[in-house]
């Protein structure tokens, strides 16, 4: 197998980065630039909104979540240039990815868009309850090209 691109989503969890260990290793051992992807989720579309953000009982104000993704970019590319600069410095090439949508989908978007070899990620993102989260689990089952999955440890 040949490894020229690997990409790491990551929501900035330290559960998100128990694979950094291991994106770091492969991209060492196969010379692969690394494509480290951070998804803003598109909240718009999560369900039922009350209070001001509403403009009707049908109706959201766009401008709510506008401001929230001009606020969340800008901080995802501020934490993604601080991994870059503390983690990532030894890695031959890395590309920084910060994109708005469904974190599964965009992954799964990425993988197709940059010709990806194969996604590292963890089993579960910083909000995740269960040892296997929703997100890794889409990526598992839809992805075109081999998914390693990282079990963060458990504190205890």
């Amino acid at each position: 197998m040949e490894i020229n691109k690997i990409l790491w989503p990551t929501d900035f969890s330290d559960n998100s980065n128990a694979a950094l260990s291991c994106v770091l290793s492969l991209s060492e051992k196969y010379g692969a630039e690394i494509h480290l992807l951070y998804v803003a989720e598109e909240i718009a579309h999560s369900g039922s909104w009350y209070g001001e953000i509403t403009a009707s009982q049908d109706e959201l104000q766009p401008s709510v979540f506008e401001e929230l993704h001009k606020w969340e970019v800008p901080r995802a590319e501020r934490k993604m240039e601080e991994i870059c600069k503390k983690e990532l410095a030894g890695c031959p090439m890395f590309y920084k990815h910060v994109i708005i949508g469904d974190p599964a989908q965009e992954i799964l978007n990425t993988i197709e868009k940059q010709g990806v070899d194969v996604v590292v990620m963890a089993t579960q993102g910083g909000k995740g309850r269960f040892h296997f989260g929703s997100v890794a689990d889409k990526v598992v089952r839809n992805s075109s090209v081999p998914v390693w999955t990282v079990r963060p440890t458990t504190k205890k």
